[in-house]
């Protein structure tokens, strides 16, 4: 395979590359399409096999039970998980400035997933407006109801770190 081939690609929707203007993180409920299709597949495999039950086992088989109840838990899993994202980064960016006790210059936040049921959650990392920061923080924020769930600020220990010099052999 030629190294210039394409081997994996992002879909359209999440690739941020080139992408001008304000870019719009997917939210979570769109993982509700696939669990209703799992549903619709086992319930397809539990119908046949209540059909064909004991007509030809090499075609309809116990095996079309336990595939009609493993898809039914991704199903309800997946549909369960499929929470409505209320709260963008912007927003959750500024539930962390109000959280931290400083004035914030630098911050970035990144979507992540919690919990059984993966709610999903922004975790913001912000550092104080000094050059160089002194204090840094980092806040996690409910992307459903945009509540401050945990938050932890210290010292920043980078400003310690004396990056001028080389090592001395």
């Amino acid at each position: 395979m030629e190294p210039d081939e394409v081997r994996d690609e992002l879909p359209a929707d999440l690739n941020a590359a080139g992408y001008v203007g304000p870019y719009r993180f997917p939210d979570n409920s769109r993982r509700r399409i696939p669990g209703v299709t799992y549903l619709a597949i086992a319930l397809a495999c539990l119908v046949l096999w209540l059909v064909r039950a004991g007509d030809d086992p090499v075609f309809v088989s116990r095996g079309m039970v336990l595939a009609a109840v493993l898809l039914g838990i991704a199903g309800i899993i997946s549909i369960t998980s499929g929470w409505r994202m209320r709260v963008d980064e912007k927003e959750a960016l500024v539930v962390a400035t109000r959280s931290v006790g400083f004035p914030v210059g630098h911050a970035s936040a990144q979507q992540v997933w919690r919990g059984l049921r993966a709610r999903p959650t922004w975790r913001v990392l912000c550092y104080s407006a000094e050059e160089p920061p002194r204090r840094r923080g980092f806040v996690l924020v409910d992307a459903v109801d945009g509540r401050m769930i945990e938050q932890f600020t210290e010292d920043n220990p980078e400003q310690e770190w004396d990056l001028g010099e080389t090592p001395s052999q």
